[in-house]
């Protein structure tokens, strides 16, 4: 994530495009959640901001759901390998450890990576940054045994997870 903090009332003065430009990126490749919640200004907190986005992601129609679901990486899968992934992507999964998995570990992530979106048909999302490799992988097993609508709805808790933790980086 950038090195910039804002204030609260900076981020309340701020034009659509600042906005967007600042915090486009808060729920991964999905700029639209940040273009809805903009009008909702003034802020009371982080906390009500992040209440904002989440209550755009929330009301999206299901296939704009789904989108923001697919958008996520894979967890130390080819786009972390080959370095694609976004700065807070990497930085989340290098402190949940996933950037020093060994051989082995790898191959299981993958295997396992490969499960979960062969039966959801979206990558498996988890808040990283709440996690390290072996509770991440425990998670993978358990929830491979969800249906898919209770598996959609458990992404998207965790997509507001890992967003919650994005705008604290960012806001005072």
């Amino acid at each position: 994530m950038a090195n910039a903090f804002y204030k609260l009332a900076d981020v309340n003065n701020m034009d659509h495009a600042s906005f967007i430009l600042h915090f486009g990126s808060i729920y991964e490749h999905s700029a639209w959640v940040a273009h809805g919640a903009w009008g909702r200004r003034p802020f009371e907190s982080v906390d009500t901001l992040h209440a904002a986005m989440d209550s755009v992601m929330f009301a999206a129609p299901t296939a704009k759901q789904m989108e923001l679901i697919r958008a996520h990486p894979e967890l130390a899968g080819r786009v972390a390998r080959l370095g694609q992934l976004t700065e807070a992507s990497r930085s989340e999964q290098n402190q949940a450890g996933l950037d020093s998995l060994k051989e082995n570990q790898i191959a299981k992530m993958n295997q396992l990576n490969a499960e979960y979106r062969n039966k959801f048909g979206f990558p498996f999302i988890i808040c990283a940054r709440l996690n390290d490799a072996d509770s991440i992988v425990s998670a993978m097993r358990a929830r491979l045994e969800n249906n898919p609508e209770a598996e959609f709805q458990t992404a998207l808790a965790e997509i507001s997870k890992i967003a919650r933790l994005r705008l604290a980086d960012l806001v005072l």
